[in-house]
């Protein structure tokens, strides 16, 4: 995430949110930390587990900036794929952008077959009730704008 420079000189704050870890996920968070200062890392912990949706709550609420990537911290995609996701919100052309392990050139990582099919499914669900065209609905790459997300209240 380091090395990623974002088009447009955006500046980059990247947001920690530890949801009860019971490993050295701490210890290795602050270390990362402490070596590299010139790095903008805000980090959060729950006092217990509270799940992925509430750690995803607890980054949204506390991120500062104008769009809000969320991605999870098994770093599943690229974070150099960061401008690909800006592109269509800096040309106007959208609000919100999800990446998808199934389209595009880049490499990604291989995903168990009864798993891919499942996905497919409930992407073919979701994209008719909601009249979109997604091709992978359970995505954990996403881009925001932070007006559009922050006042929503998800549940």
């Amino acid at each position: 995430m380091k090395a990623v420079q974002l088009f447009a000189d955006i500046d980059k704050e990247v947001i920690i949110v530890n949801d009860f870890s019971t490993d050295n996920t701490e210890e290795e968070i602050l270390q990362y930390k402490q070596s590299n200062p010139e790095m903008n890392i805000e980090y959060y912990k729950h006092s217990f587990n509270k799940g992925k949706g509430a750690a995803l709550h607890t980054g949204i609420d506390k991120a500062k900036g104008d769009f809000i990537i969320i991605q999870d911290a098994d770093l599943e995609y690229n974070p150099q794929e960061y401008n690909l996701m800006l592109q269509p919100i800096l040309g106007g052309f959208a609000d919100v952008v999800y990446g998808s392990r199934f389209i595009g050139r880049n490499p990604h990582r291989i995903l168990f077959f009864w798993h891919s099919i499942g996905n497919r499914f409930l992407t073919y669900i979701s994209n008719m009730f909601s009249n979109l065209n997604l091709t992978d609905m359970e995505t954990c790459y996403k881009l925001f704008k932070a007006e559009i997300i922050k006042p929503i209240k998800l549940r």
